[in-house]
């Protein structure tokens, strides 16, 4: 781990320690969802009760 100089290197397996972005993939997919249906709601609920 420490090289000649003293400092830590880790290899690119140390460093992630794990898995690599699933968790956060399910996270943009589930706020952008949830993004898509809020701003269509607040868009249709309006025109819809609006009487002409």
């Amino acid at each position: 781990m420490l090289d000649e100089h003293g400092t830590t290197r880790l290899n690119e397996e140390e460093a992630s320690a794990g898995q690599k972005g699933t968790g956060m993939r399910y996270v943009l997919l589930i706020s952008l969802f949830l993004a898509v249906v809020i701003l269509s709601l607040v868009w249709l609920i309006p025109a819809l009760t609006h009487s002409a």
